[in-house]
């Protein structure tokens, strides 16, 4: 359970007590992301119909929308403005791994979070049957992306927090996380549910291509910039 609990742990602010995770529960950890994702989906299942039931539309869209950030403390929404501010600076490779690793926060970096989280409320509040089921593959989709991501990249830097799970391909991880996003997909959402989650993986795999363009593979960043991106397609593709 000790990988389990370390996927949790960086994947979430939920707290796990004076629980430490070793650099095996860490690399290993990988391969539990999309059992996070599922814990995370249920969960959001259940907000979801809560909401549904005993608030107006448009607060369950903000609440939607916001809660996934609070969950995480913000951690791929950083990922997200900080992949903006380097990729859009149009400086070679090297410096836009300097600025992505700046932890300050640019033009672009604000934009992409402001219109990243402005369509997901305009999204779920577009929903209506669709909201509950949207709002927990949302989270499944997320989570499984990132597997998938990562075992398509290599990494970008000679060092750094991210390249813990570059080591090797995480095999059992991809396929767990295909089969979770299809078997969810179908549960949830029927074929519609199937098709959005074979469409994050092609995400995933076109995501992976142009961060090797542009900065020569994966960093920290460009997988939580890969996670929010995720979700927001999943309710694209959930829409009708």
């Amino acid at each position: 359970m000790r990988p389990f609990f370390a996927a949790l742990s960086l994947l979430s602010c939920v707290p796990l007590g004076g629980f430490q995770p070793t650099e095996q529960d860490m690399r290993r950890s990988i391969h539990f992301f999309p059992l996070v994702g599922i814990v995370f989906g249920a969960l959001f299942f259940g907000l979801a119909k809560l909401f549904s039931l005993y608030l107006p539309l448009s607060a369950s869209a903000m609440l939607l929308t916001l809660l996934p950030e609070f969950l995480t403390k913000g951690f791929h929404l950083d990922g997200l403005a900080d992949t903006a501010d380097g990729f859009m600076s149009s400086r070679p490779r090297e410096r836009k791994l300097e600025i992505m690793r700046d932890s300050r926060i640019g033009t672009m970096g604000v934009f992409a979070i402001f219109a990243l989280l402005g369509m997901k409320f305009a999204l779920f509040q577009s929903m209506e049957t669709m909201l509950v089921p949207a709002a927990a593959l949302m989270m499944l989709n997320g989570r499984c992306s990132m597997v998938l991501y990562i075992g398509m990249s290599s990494y970008a830097r000679k060092e750094g927090l991210g390249a813990i799970f570059f080591h090797s391909k995480p095999w059992f991880g991809m396929l767990s996380a295909y089969l979770a996003m299809l078997v969810c997909g179908w549960f949830l959402a029927g074929v519609k549910g199937i098709l959005c989650g074979a469409m994050v993986a092609v995400f995933a795999w076109v995501w992976s291509c142009v961060t090797f363009r542009v900065i020569g593979g994966a960093t920290g960043d460009t997988i939580g910039a890969n996670e929010e991106l995720s979700e927001l397609l999943t309710l694209f593709f959930l829409l009708k």
